[in-house]
């Protein structure tokens, strides 16, 4: 026997409708879910933002210092050689071999997100504690010498 036609209809729109119910339920949870984590999202606001800057900066640190480490070894390397040639050819003069080593190997390795913001120096080549910040630092420290000419035979020009 051949089921009527006319229970089929009746079955599938029962489906149906069963479907939109739980469909309406789901939704309903969904906005009750929605408006409940609103304030929060809110509050979360400017920590998000803040937490996003911090992400870029270390990211970009990061993806910088892949660059700039692997520059800064070579040339530690290099400093290693050198100093080591440097102290050969001076009879062992450890103080040249020093300076060369005190060169290359101090400074930063990695760029951070200080660096990249201009907290921190960068220092490519490393100094000693002892030595200035800057040349002209250095030069502006030193007071010119007093000169006087007293010979009558110069001009103004020094002639």
């Amino acid at each position: 026997m051949r089921p009527k036609s006319g229970s089929t209809d009746e079955g599938a729109a029962s489906r149906t409708g069963d479907r939109r119910r739980i469909a309406h339920v789901w939704l309903a949870a969904l906005l009750a879910v929605a408006l409940v984590a609103a304030p929060s999202a809110a509050f979360a606001e400017g920590k998000a933002a803040e937490v996003g800057r911090e992400g870029g900066l270390g990211a970009a640190a990061a993806i910088s210092s892949l660059v700039y480490g692997p520059v800064k070894l070579v040339y530690a390397t290099g400093g290693l050689i050198v100093g080591a040639f440097a102290w050969i050819f001076t009879a062992g003069d450890s103080q040249v071999a020093e300076k060369v080593f005190t060169r290359s190997l101090k400074g930063s390795y990695v760029i951070t997100p200080e660096i990249l913001l201009g907290e921190q120096r960068l220092v490519f080549i490393g100094r000693d504690g002892d030595e200035p910040a800057s040349r002209s630092e250095a030069v502006a420290a030193v007071a010119p010498p007093a000169t006087s000419y007293s010979d009558s035979s110069y001009d103004d020009a020094g002639w």
